[in-house]
């Protein structure tokens, strides 16, 4: 192909709805991780390496227990609306009951776990505090259902802004804590539940006007029918088979912070925390095409989404293999300029990290598929056979490497998940459709 048809190809593909849609996406998600990487700092100047790692704990393992506590209802939501199931009776009922006893249920687990988990990860805070945290379960999950809501509804610019305002909005919030005395890690927590708490309303806000644009019907009215058991189970159905995927996933992202937390205590997370933020940088564009796609796929026929998948593939992973350049170029005198001396650590584990994500653009646009097209139990295959590399590898050289350790387990465990995630998503796309 000549010069010019190459350029009249990237200029097509550049006006393409869903390639706007993605870049709008990926925007969102920079903005986000930019809102993180403020927020460690603010944090590190506070509290050091220890409040950095305790900090990132705090992101992770409440927002875990939630997710595990509603038996997968976040990916299972999106797919019911996705399916042009919005007028059916009893489906909003059902998910208010598993979202309400789910955040319950999982407050009651965490609390009760407080001295443990005071005692494991957070050593340098009291177990009063630890249980205080709980409150963030609800409110992650209030913001998480909003912005799922929103996804499936296909409300692409609501869902952008809540991603990039669940970030930016703790910053406010964290510091008219600490400008208010309280202490550093009460800060945090306050923070957090109070940008979930302003940024959630605002999803749900528009997740109502959304709802009634489409369906003319009132979403408070729609709230307040009678739950429908047999649609619980349903719902819960199909969301245990996502669930796996989803916490695996997460476990796959985290566990490594947890087991290091474990072993080598908070100082050392911290340092790995911001080294794995700066890499995640690469995972943004798998991630937003997963979300644009997921709703998109869900709608067309199998012939169309298997064109689209394949169409889809090389493209993306050629963009995040490109990406990781500047990234690794430019993770040095960020974090040296950012965080200082303590952290210089982080720039070198950062670009051992990178390496791991090489294919997360074509694993978000395999995972967009496998969810879309209604196969959630063979994306969980793919992360879970990441989640044993992970296991294997953390227990076997975080004790002897430490942070290093924890970084190698890592690549290897990306790699394996989305290389499988690739190769499920392409075998389906070669079959027959179902009857």
């Amino acid at each position: 192909m000549n010069r010019t048809g190459i350029e009249s190809k990237v200029a097509q593909l550049s006006r393409h709805p869903l390639t706007r849609r993605v870049s709008a996406n990926v925007v969102a998600r920079v903005l986000a991780v930019l809102a993180v990487a403020l927020a460690t700092v603010m944090v590190a100047r506070v509290s050091g390496k220890a409040g950095v790692g305790e900090y990132a704990l705090l992101r992770i393992m409440p927002g875990l227990l939630g997710v595990l506590s509603i038996c997968g209802l976040q990916g299972t939501f999106g797919w019911f609306l996705a399916e042009q199931r919005r007028l059916r009776t009893g489906l909003w009922p059902a998910i208010v009951a598993i979202a309400v006893g789910g955040a319950l249920l999982g407050t009651v687990i965490w609390v009760a776990a407080s001295p443990v988990l005071a005692r494991v990860w957070f050593t340098h805070t009291t177990v009063a505090v630890v249980a205080f945290a709980g409150l963030t379960i609800g409110t992650q999950l209030l913001l998480t259902l909003g912005k799922t809501a929103l996804q499936g509804l296909d409300d692409a610019r609501g869902g952008d802004r809540v991603i990039a305002a669940e970030e930016l909005a703790f910053l406010p919030a964290y510091g008219l804590a600490l400008v208010a005395g309280l202490e550093s890690m009460v800060a945090i927590v306050v923070g957090l539940a109070v940008a979930d708490l302003v940024v959630g309303w605002y999803a749900w806000r528009r997740v109502a006007r959304t709802w009634a644009g489409l369906t003319g019907r009132r979403l408070g009215r729609m709230i307040r029918g009678r739950i429908d058991p047999a649609l619980v189970r349903e719902v819960l159905g199909y969301g245990l088979r996502a669930q796996v995927g989803g916490v695996v996933t997460l476990l796959n992202l985290r566990l490594d912070m947890l087991i290091l937390g474990a072993f080598a205590g908070p100082a050392v997370v911290g340092v790995y925390a911001v080294a794995s933020k700066f890499a995640e940088v690469l995972r943004l564009p798998g991630t937003a095409l997963t979300w644009v796609a997921y709703p998109r796929l869900a709608g067309l026929t199998k012939s169309e989404a298997d064109h689209t998948l394949r169409r889809m593939l090389l493209p993306a992973a050629l963009a995040v293999a490109l990406a990781a350049v500047p990234v690794a170029l430019l993770v040095g005198p960020l974090i040296d300029w950012l965080y200082g001396a303590d952290f210089a650590e982080a720039a070198p584990l950062a670009r051992l990290l990178l390496v791991g994500l090489l294919l997360a653009g074509a694993a978000g646009v395999a995972s967009g598929y496998l969810f879309g097209r209604g196969f959630p139990g063979r994306n969980s295959a793919a992360v879970t056979a990441g989640l044993v590399v992970t296991v294997v590898l953390d227990l076997l050289l975080i004790p002897s490497y430490g942070v290093w350790g924890a970084a190698v387990a890592s690549v290897a465990a990306y790699l394996v998940a989305d290389a499988m995630a690739v190769l499920l998503a392409w075998r389906e796309s070669r079959t027959d459709p179902r009857p």
